[in-house]
């Protein structure tokens, strides 16, 4: 019987995501000084006002004030009328020290036996809908919201946009689970005020349509072109204006978009949230982990969908567990405990291991902030990094490897183990 299933995604600028920006910003200026920096910083972010607080162990010393500030700009708010600017706003850092009671189950003489930051459990999924194996209804969201921002940043064709956003898409399956068109898109986007408001709802509506959905549609590949019928059912700034917005509007916290950050719903989440914490916080490392088995196991062939669940004790190297469902997708001759074997011999997974394998002691998480820690691009990237030392100004230079838990790296290896070939 079809069913409808739904995901939505929300822009930079959404409030809880310019504080997930914040910490991953902070995060990775501590690595990029202290490589062995342990960090787990929380964002509130509400009208004029930034607060940071958690606990941070290392021997960098970062600028919190000046990092917080350069990332509420690089989103886009600078002007004083968003009543949230990045150069006025003002910014308490309550931040101290790491609880040495955490810290012993975590730091080893041996750094292979380093235990896991806390108990809990993690989820990977992966699916062979879309070409990165993640959700359709999701990477569609992510994407008319990340078009959204670059056609705000090119100020010509819509020229009305202010950072906040939201996006919702809602995808009908049919008998064979198989994507057969979209059934409703939801769009909210932030806006400068307009002289009416029916001539501000005709102007956006219009653009969304014959602007924004034309471009998203060009991205995606042929056989999906086609969900894009004309019965879509659109909901465009459905509650009208949306002049006053993001953390003016509604304040924003780290860690609250996190079925955001993962699959739009599908599959499952362990209720940890990733930015501003370190990898040796599990809820983070073994999350990737968890999804670059899922998709190495989708893209070598072995299954259509699978999720990946591991869990820890703190201070405990070893996951207690690991379980793995294909959804009965699995190829002929092959079981779900037949494929966890195979995965416990070909993935190491103490925390120790996922972050050497994932090569996660580098600053790479300000990328992973907003649209999804999933289904992104890995790339090689140069980033610079500034801070104050007595009075002197001192920057460094580092080249790091973004979203490396999206490398298709043992597709050959699963192919060798499971299949034998």
């Amino acid at each position: 019987m079809p069913y409808l299933f739904t995901s939505e995604s929300v822009s930079e600028g959404h409030p809880d995501k310019v504080a997930d920006q914040i910490s991953d910003a902070v995060l990775d200026s501590f690595l990029a000084f202290d490589p062995h920096s342990k960090v787990a910083v929380e964002t509130l972010v509400t009208t004029g006002q930034v607060v940071l607080a958690g606990e941070v162990k290392s021997n960098a010393y970062v600028d919190v004030q000046s990092i917080a500030r350069d990332t509420i700009n690089r989103i886009g708010y600078t002007r004083s009328e968003y009543m949230f600017d990045g150069n006025s706003c003002g910014i308490l850092s309550a931040i101290h020290e790491q609880s040495s009671d955490i810290n012993q189950g975590v730091d080893r003489e041996a750094p292979e036996q380093q235990g896991a930051g806390d108990q809990g459990m993690m989820f990977g999924y992966a699916t062979a809908e879309t070409d990165n194996y993640m959700p359709l209804a999701l990477d569609i969201s992510h994407r008319l919201l990340r078009e959204l921002a670059t056609l705000r940043r090119e100020n010509k064709e819509i020229t009305y946009l202010r950072p906040d956003a939201k996006a919702q898409v809602t995808i009908e399956y049919n008998d064979d689970n198989q994507p057969s068109r979209i059934n409703t898109i939801v769009v909210s986007t932030q806006h400068d005020d307009f002289d009416t408001d029916e001539a501000m709802l005709r102007k956006i509506e219009d653009d969304v349509k014959h602007i924004l959905i034309p471009r998203v549609k060009a991205q995606l590949k042929e056989e999906l072109q086609h969900l894009f019928d004309e019965n879509i059912t659109y909901h465009i700034n459905p509650t009208g204006k949306f002049v006053i917005g993001g953390p003016h509007g509604d304040a924003g916290l780290t860690g609250r978009k996190i079925i955001v950050d993962t699959y739009g719903g599908k599959g499952a989440h362990g209720g940890g949230a990733f930015s501003g914490k370190d990898p040796s916080k599990v809820d983070r490392s073994a999350a990737y982990a968890s999804r670059h088995i899922a998709k190495n196991l989708v893209a070598a062939g072995i299954c259509s969908e699978a999720l990946v669940q591991v869990s820890y004790a703190i201070g405990v190297a070893e996951p207690t567990s690991i379980y793995i469902n294909t959804y009965g997708t699995a190829i002929d001759g092959l079981t779900d405990v037949r494929i966890s074997e195979a995965v416990r011999n070909l993935f190491p997974l103490t925390p120790y291991e996922i972050e050497k394998r994932l090569k996660l002691r580098a600053p790479i998480y300000a990328e992973t902030a907003a649209y999804g820690h999933m289904g992104r691009q890995p790339e090689t990237k140069t980033k610079t990094f500034i801070r104050n030392v007595d009075g002197k100004e001192q920057e460094m230079e580092i080249s790091v490897e973004l979203f490396t838990w999206e490398a298709l790296d043992y597709v050959d290896a699963l192919k060798t183990e499971l299949l034998g070939s």
